[in-house]
């Protein structure tokens, strides 16, 4: 499909240590006018399987999950953006409704979002707090940036948005340690972007936040219906809130007893 100049899109793709998903993400995009990688030093392949793909292969130092967008941004050469991790995949559908959409001259609209589907433990997970997670990926660069608070970036645009109905893949765990570890990364983000803007540590949210996320996910948004999957994902959910909390109380203690010199 051949899009007029204030329709092409640059296909945005950040990426780290990801060589066994990069190629899948990448040929999902080749539809776009451009693909734009940027590596954060990856100590694997995905440098060089990028490069199989594209031209517009960078190395940049890892600066956070809204900055490493912002700055992927400034490397686009076309009006549209498209977001995409290196751990997503465009589906088919998905790219088809965006082709109409630009097909038909999106007129006003400054973006798009459309629902995010992750595959989890062998199956797709329809239900709970991951599904639909509405995410705005694909905008106009003039109108639009990255914005939220670490680890959890978004997007902001100024204009009207309209929402598509095709899913955008997402293969995030490799496994159940791999879903640990990444819980505990976050969690440290999370604990340190709040210690960092000075917001207290309190006993109720250590206490009551974690079941109410399990009972929000599980019988709320109705993760039961995704059987075991689902009930892994809730249990998950509420440990990664407890040690979120947990930290940030670790690091009001360090920050409390720093200039205590204890008894020789």
């Amino acid at each position: 499909m051949i899009r007029p100049d204030h329709l092409k899109i640059s296909a945005c793709v950040t990426a780290g240590n990801e060589e066994d998903k990069i190629a899948a993400c990448l040929a999902s995009l080749t539809w776009c006018d451009e693909i734009i990688v940027v590596d954060s030093y990856s100590k694997d392949k995905t440098f060089e399987i990028s490069k199989q793909y594209t031209p517009h292969v960078y190395q940049h130092p890892w600066e956070g999950y809204i900055a490493q967008k912002n700055y992927i941004r400034t490397l686009a050469n076309h009006p549209w953006i498209l977001f995409v991790d290196a751990d997503e995949v465009v589906s088919k559908d998905l790219r088809e409704e965006i082709e109409q959409e630009f097909a038909k001259d999106p007129g006003d609209t400054v973006g798009y979002s459309f629902p995010r589907m992750v595959h989890y433990l062998g199956k797709w997970i329809r239900h709970g707090e991951w599904y639909p997670d509405m995410k705005l990926r694909l905008f106009r660069k003039d109108v639009g940036y990255s914005a939220g608070q670490e680890p959890h970036d978004r997007v902001v645009v100024d204009g009207p948005v309209k929402t598509l109905r095709s899913p955008l893949y997402h293969f995030t765990y490799d496994d159940l340690s791999d879903h640990i570890t990444t819980l505990n990364r976050f969690s440290s983000i999370s604990a340190d972007e709040k210690f960092g803007r000075g917001l207290p540590f309190r006993w109720c949210d250590l206490i009551f936040r974690p079941p109410f996320r399990f009972f929000k996910s599980y019988i709320l948004k109705t993760g039961f219906l995704d059987g075991r999957q689902g009930l892994i994902i809730a249990v998950f959910s509420a440990y990664g809130v407890f040690i979120k909390y947990a930290k940030l109380l670790e690091r009001t203690i360090q920050q409390r007893n720093k200039n205590v010199i204890p008894y020789e």
